[in-house]
């Protein structure tokens, strides 16, 4: 495998102190992203070219806890976050200014925007979803109760999907919440550790803490639901030991509905799910990768590397840890459908 290259890569200054939770881009500009993280804080960057322009840190916002997830409006004037002190904030990207919408009776795990109908969609380990207008004089609109803490949300265009805890997995119609429109368990067995829908609205990939991911498709027909498939992935043999490791992240690319798989054991692969093919693995990272994540226009990719606490303290001190890192690299080809990649030996099942 070839070794990392950080010359490959727009290194983001002044990244967080502690392990980075989630990163996302613009939904309308494709050189600006917000970082959250468990140091307390949202980061909202823009990303120069290496060259003529340099990257920015161009807001900090404190919370008084861990930020487990953040989220642009659809304008990207202004964002989202929420975390382990149970309150949905609104951030004003230009003035820095906090606004308080409301609060979950736990901490908030997951969020998105629907940029159709300006609403935020929350997750909680309370065993809710909330509704939110941020310009309305009561933010909350609508809580909707689910079976088991969630873990991971997601949507697109008027379908919300919601990975909860004892591998369940719900499917919505955001225009009609009052029951899930599928039911379904999650094809792996071990926990959920990331979600991503689809860009073309046909289906979504989750995957797990142990080497695995899964691609489901929306259409309940037994002929969609014959097409779906999970695979082995992140994994290495040292020796005779086979070691596994998290998915801790998934993105598609906008265009090419490929997408993007980040683990702790240091790698980023991009996959084209239609034909069952991995198309790049990028030279291993020094640590964990936390986080990935496609800009708007599928023209960059951002990594965030930190430690994921797999080894727990003993990791810690052991020299597993990493300093928090963020580097955006420029994409090519390798994001791209192409048949002419040898098909990988990671044991796909069907």
């Amino acid at each position: 495998m070839s070794t990392f290259d950080e010359s490959n890569y727009t290194t983001i200054p002044s990244p967080p102190f502690d392990s980075i939770s989630s990163i996302r881009y613009s939904p309308t500009n494709p050189d600006q992203l917000l970082v959250s993280s468990w140091d307390t804080t949202v980061r909202f960057y823009e990303i120069g070219d290496g060259e003529q322009r340099r990257s920015e840190a161009k807001a900090k916002f404190d919370h008084r806890a861990a930020v487990l997830a953040c989220s642009f409006s659809a304008d990207a004037v202004h964002a989202y976050s929420g975390g382990l002190d149970t309150a949905v904030r609104e951030l004003d990207l230009s003035t820095e200014k906090i606004t308080n919408l409301g609060t979950h009776n736990d901490s908030i795990s997951s969020m998105t925007f629907v940029r159709s109908t300006n609403a935020l969609i929350t997750g909680s380990w309370d065993r809710t979803l909330r509704f939110w207008d941020p310009r309305a004089a009561t933010p909350q609109q609508n809580s909707y109760n689910t079976p088991e803490r969630v873990y991971h949300i997601d949507h697109v265009n008027n379908t919300l999907v919601v990975a909860m805890a004892s591998r369940l997995f719900h499917i919505y119609d955001i225009r009609k919440m009052d029951a899930p429109a599928q039911q379904r368990e999650s094809s792996l067995k071990y926990m959920t550790r990331s979600l991503a829908c689809m860009p073309d609205g046909q289906g979504y990939s989750t995957a797990s803490v142990e080497g695995r991911i899964a691609v489901e498709y929306f259409d309940p027909s037994p002929a969609s639901q014959d097409k779906k498939y999970a695979f082995k992935c992140h994994r290495q043999t040292i020796g005779d030991v086979d070691h596994v490791w998290p998915v801790n992240s998934l993105a598609f690319h906008p265009t090419f509905n490929t997408f993007a798989s980040a683990g702790s054991d240091g790698t980023v692969s991009i996959w084209d799910h239609k034909v069952k093919k991995r198309l790049r693995q990028y030279p291993k990272f020094p640590g964990a990768v936390a986080a990935v994540a496609f800009n708007c226009d599928g023209s960059k990719v951002a990594m965030g590397v930190s430690y994921t606490w797999d080894e727990g303290e003993q990791g810690l001190k052991s020299g597993d840890a990493v300093p928090p890192w963020i580097g955006v690299r420029k994409v090519g080809d390798e994001v791209k459908v192409s048949y002419e990649v040898v098909h990988l030996c990671c044991g796909y099942s069907y």
